[in-house]
């Protein structure tokens, strides 16, 4: 049976629009890093690179490629998190040039670094996409954390901040850092901006 992320890991992925506290395990990620504005093409670039070796792993079966404890899943969504420069710190508004940031894809509990490897250089060989050598095999436990759906434009996203540290301190937590985490469950393509919807995601501590 197909593994569908949406439906047999609601509690990560599927939360509702009240802030909630859960305790996420160690995941393994394809993930990239990068800085500036993520309407850039570098940004896009990076998301291709993710995704194209993301597909390659889910397709390996059809390739030829047997490896024990494959199953059969649904891609994981693109994840990012989300800081600022120095520079970008010490400015009153936003500055999106500023912006520091690590894409990321989770992985099946099968895939290790050996099977990445081998597939980044199949992928090489049959596609001309760039910064593939920029990707990384990595594996993280974000531990106890605080998330919120949030629904609509990426620049309103402070309302929804707002609402979640509100909840830290009302239920005596603490914010580890103020880097962020959004896990993307909509398409910005195909999705108008206030339809979009996005986890946020904090971690803390008691």
């Amino acid at each position: 049976m197909k593994h569908e992320w949406r439906k047999k890991e609601k509690d990560l992925y599927i939360p509702k629009e009240d802030p909630k506290l859960v305790d996420v395990p160690k995941f393994k990620f394809l993930q990239i890093k990068g800085s500036g504005n993520p309407n850039s093409e570098e940004f896009k670039e990076r998301i291709e690179a993710l995704y194209s070796l993301s597909y390659a792993i889910k397709m390996m079966p059809k390739g030829g490629v047997t490896v024990d404890g494959y199953f059969d899943y649904t891609v994981y969504p693109l994840e990012g998190t989300w800081d600022l420069s120095e520079e970008g710190r010490k400015k009153k508004e936003l500055d999106k040039d500023e912006l520091i940031y690590t894409l990321m894809i989770r992985q099946p509990d099968f895939v290790d670094e050996k099977i990445f490897n081998s597939l980044r250089e199949k992928v090489k060989e049959k596609k001309k996409i760039k910064l593939l050598d920029e990707v990384l095999f990595t594996e993280i436990e974000e531990g106890l954390s605080v998330q919120i759906l949030h629904i609509g434009s990426y620049d309103e996203e402070a309302k929804s901040f707002k609402k979640m540290k509100e909840f830290i301190k009302e239920n005596n937590l603490r914010l580890k850092t103020l880097v962020h985490r959004e896990i993307y469950l909509s398409d910005a393509r195909k999705v108008s901006k206030d339809k979009l919807k996005t986890v946020l995601r904090y971690n803390v501590e008691k």
